[in-house]
C-alpha cells in the first residue's frame, strides 16, 4: 500500500510539472505574440520589396477605417485589416482618409498608404493656410517666398566667383 501511495504522489507531481510546463509556454508564447503585435504597429514593413505590385484601390464613401483595411487586406497590400485599423488610430492620419480611387503598391508601408489616401485633406489644408484670411498671413507667405530665392542668388554668385 506505501508504495502505491509513493508511486501515485509522483505520478501526480509529474502530471502537475507538465501541466505547469505548458501553462507557462502558453504564457511565454502569447506574450512574444502580443509584443509583435504592438511593435507592428509603429514598425510594419512593406508586404513585398520595391518594386511591388502596384494596384488601384477604390474607397467608397462612408467606409470605416476597418472596411478600408479588409480591403487592402483582400488585395494582399498589407497583412492584417485590424493591425490597419489601430495603426490609423495612432498615426498622424487619423480621421483624414478619403474617397476616392488611389494606385497603392505591395512595396509601401501601411503609414504610405494612409498618406497617399489622406493627401486631399492635406492638400485642403494647407491651401488653407495659404490663402488665409488675413492679409498679414498672405504678406508673411509673400516675404517666406521671396527670402530663399534671394538665398540662393547669392549662394549661386559665391560659388561662380
Amino acid at each position: 500500500m506505501r508504495a502505491r501511495r509513493v508511486a501515485w504522489s509522483i505520478v501526480r507531481f509529474i502530471f502537475g510539472l507538465v501541466i505547469s510546463i505548458v501553462i507557462m509556454m502558453l504564457v511565454y508564447r502569447a506574450a512574444l505574440d502580443a509584443y509583435d503585435f504592438g511593435y507592428r504597429i509603429f514598425a510594419e514593413t512593406p508586404v513585398s520589396p520595391e518594386p511591388g505590385l502596384t494596384m488601384s484601390v477604390a474607397v467608397v464613401e462612408g467606409k470605416s477605417v476597418m472596411e478600408i483595411g479588409e480591403i487592402l487586406e483582400g488585395k494582399g497590400l498589407i497583412r492584417d485589416a485590424y493591425l490597419f485599423y489601430l495603426q490609423e488610430m495612432f498615426s498622424t492620419y487619423h480621421k483624414k482618409l478619403q474617397p476616392g480611387v488611389y494606385e497603392l503598391s505591395t512595396a509601401m508601408t501601411p503609414e504610405e498608404m494612409m498618406g497617399v489616401m489622406a493627401a486631399d485633406s492635406e492638400d485642403d489644408f494647407e491651401e488653407d493656410e495659404i490663402s488665409g484670411n488675413s492679409e498679414a498671413s498672405s504678406e508673411l507667405d509673400m516675404e517666406d517666398e521671396s527670402e530663399p530665392e534671394e538665398e540662393i542668388e547669392s549662394e549661386g554668385e559665391e560659388m561662380t566667383e
